[in-house]
């Protein structure tokens, strides 16, 4: 039986809403709210860990009853403090990380990500994408793409709900934040509607075995990687096979002063 461990890096510093993680909507910080979405996945049976970098953020996490483990200051990425983790849990098979700023992550996306890597041992690493639907989404640099190849799976769904995704996976060929695959021969907004999907919006939400987290924190950057600025670009530039779980919309995540009044107005 396949051990799952959920994880949730979590810093304190942010440079667009100041100690996001937390701010509190209704009594609850958004970490609390993402913890709480976290610990309502299948693969949940461990628990949730977050990987925290400072003792306020260990305090918040025992205030709500949670467990916490803390890491580095200096990590350069979440997959770095999930590496820093799974160092301290033997016996764990698959490793999640959930993005500790996402408090209305679906945990149907969680499991569907974790079940996408564990059910191919050729994998690498999982992760997560759902069909861009939105024009302006194709040029927005912060909207991450994934170029997928095109295996029977997805022509027979686009994930239109994220309960069935778990059986409906492509493989990553390519992460970017341009508009990418380039339609040659004709305008990208014309083939959002098509199916399977063309352009996909890649989800930052991943799965690991413990051997690749060992193998992508003693890695250097890649040259990609540090072009596009997109970690996952490493395990591809190094032939790593990543298996991409199609999911239902992204969840929001909170950033920015408005994206957290938007998620409180959506918790009144």
């Amino acid at each position: 039986m396949t051990r799952f461990q959920i994880v949730l890096p979590a810093r304190l510093a942010s440079s667009r809403l100041s100690e996001k993680l937390l701010q509190r909507v209704n009594g609850k910080t958004v970490l609390q709210y993402t913890y709480e979405s976290a610990s309502r996945a299948k693969v949940a049976q461990q628990g949730v860990i977050v990987a925290v970098d400072h003792p306020r953020l260990a305090d918040e996490v025992e205030s709500f009853g949670g467990r916490w483990v803390m890491t580095p200051a200096d990590c350069a990425s979440g997959t770095d403090r999930v590496a820093h983790v799974a160092a301290q849990l033997p016996g764990v098979d698959v490793l999640v990380n959930v993005q500790s700023d996402e408090p209305e992550i679906d945990p149907d996306s969680i499991d569907a990500v974790a079940m996408t890597l564990s059910d191919d041992s050729e994998a690498d690493l999982g992760t997560a994408a759902t069909p861009i639907i939105d024009p302006a989404a194709l040029t927005d640099p912060g909207i991450v793409k994934v170029v997928m190849g095109q295996p029977a799976e997805l022509a027979a769904t686009q994930g239109s709900g994220a309960g069935q995704s778990s059986a409906v996976k492509g493989r990553a060929v390519y992460f970017s934040r341009a508009c990418v695959p380039f339609d040659r021969d004709g305008d990208p907004v014309d083939r959002l509607q098509q199916v399977p999907a063309t352009y996909w919006h890649h989800l930052g939400l991943y799965a690991y075995r413990p051997d690749f987290l060992r193998w992508f924190a003693s890695a250097p950057q890649s040259y990609l990687e540090r072009v596009e600025k997109l970690e996952q670009l490493r395990a591809i530039e190094a032939g790593k096979k990543v298996v991409v779980a199609v999911v239902g919309p992204a969840a929001s995540g909170i950033d920015t002063p408005a994206d957290l009044a938007a998620f409180r107005a959506r918790q009144a």
